[in-house]
């Protein structure tokens, strides 16, 4: 049994003496508050449970049905949460009929660049700013981040834009400083099987934004996800930003499939980065004009004044210019899928 339905008369004394029942069991509940039902999410190993066990905790009060789910992923799927997550970071809401739009350079550089940057996509219609304040990158002689500089000149860009600022964690220890200046903290695709990472990130009250692996299948990607809920957050966005596949010509093989299969699997916002998905800023725009009519919630597009001398993924990067055109050129797909930018 890993998740009970209650009935719409249960009351919070029925509640709460299920949920004692349960860690009597050495279980816990995870408990979601529905429009019509209350749900709980039975975290633990419930093969344990005998029929028997079962079938007494049917006859409890206020209980309308308990049900046993294959998925390895609980909380994140659609059985536990029929209606889609939405989150809210600074009155912006993800998950909703907006498709919210965050963009930025890769890397924190410097201040004036950042500020510029910020300025001109909230000027295009952005609603988020990024930036690498820490960098994994594959050589270790690379740019690796301005670390506290950089997340203080996110900061200020905030309060100059009013665009909430995400931003990339790496290592659990770093996640005093990063939670201080960011919104929505970002796991990148080579940390989403760092479990620690993940535990710590569950831990606090930031929504996270969870990239898919490198060569990720879709369930290990919601298991991770189930990482991070297991421990009390429940505002994961999950970002497909391409997988490693056989093909040369394009950086990555972004996965558009994910997003429709993702719909299906779990209630959380799913969101595309289309800039890392193909590596070429030439074919972003297409790519993230196809995530808007697959059903994405939201995009992430690196923007660069002069992305030939990015000291990250420049080859990657659209100027203002075009990401000023492509903001344009979204409204119009989003509205013939009936959502909005």
């Amino acid at each position: 049994m890993d998740i009970i339905v209650l009935k719409p008369s249960a009351t919070e004394e029925d509640l709460r003496h299920i949920v004692k029942k349960l860690e009597s069991r050495g279980l816990k509940a995870n408990i979601s508050k529905g429009t019509e039902r209350i749900v709980i999410g039975v975290i633990g190993d419930t093969s344990k449970i005998t029929e028997e066990e079962e079938d007494a905790l049917r006859v409890m009060t206020g209980i309308e049905e308990v049900m046993r789910i294959l998925k390895p992923y609980k909380l994140a799927s659609r059985d536990f949460r029929a209606e889609d997550t939405v989150i809210n970071v600074r009155e912006k809401i993800i998950g909703g009929k907006k498709i919210h739009v965050i963009a930025g350079p890769c890397a924190v550089e410097n201040k004036t660049m950042l500020m510029n940057i910020a300025e001109k996509v909230r000027e295009a219609g952005a609603s988020f700013i990024r930036g690498g304040a820490y960098k994994p990158r594959t050589s270790p002689y690379s740019f690796q981040g301005l670390g506290e500089e950089g997340l203080q000149y996110l900061a200020e860009a905030r309060e100059k834009t009013g665009l909430p600022v995400v931003t990339e964690i790496m290592d659990p220890r770093d996640i005093e400083v990063i939670l201080k200046y960011t919104d929505i903290v970002q796991i990148g695709a080579r940390n989403m099987q760092n479990f620690r990472l993940l535990l710590e990130v569950g831990s606090c009250d930031k929504p996270v934004l969870l990239k898919r692996g490198l060569s990720a299948t879709i369930k290990e990607w919601l298991m991770a996800a189930e990482y991070v809920m297991s421990r009390g957050n429940q505002q994961v966005i999950l970002c497909e930003r391409g997988i490693r596949t056989f093909e040369t010509a394009t950086r990555n093989t972004l996965d558009l499939s994910a997003v429709p299969v993702l719909k299906q699997l779990t209630h959380l916002p799913v969101v595309v980065d289309p800039s890392h998905g193909v590596g070429k800023w030439d074919l972003v725009a297409p790519m993230a004009k196809a995530s808007v009519a697959a059903g994405a919630d939201g995009l992430l597009i690196e923007v660069h004044t002069n992305p030939e001398e990015a000291m990250s993924d420049g080859e990657q990067s659209l100027k203002p210019g075009q990401f000023k055109k492509l903001m344009e050129e979204l409204k119009l797909i989003a509205a013939a899928v009936g959502r909005e930018i």
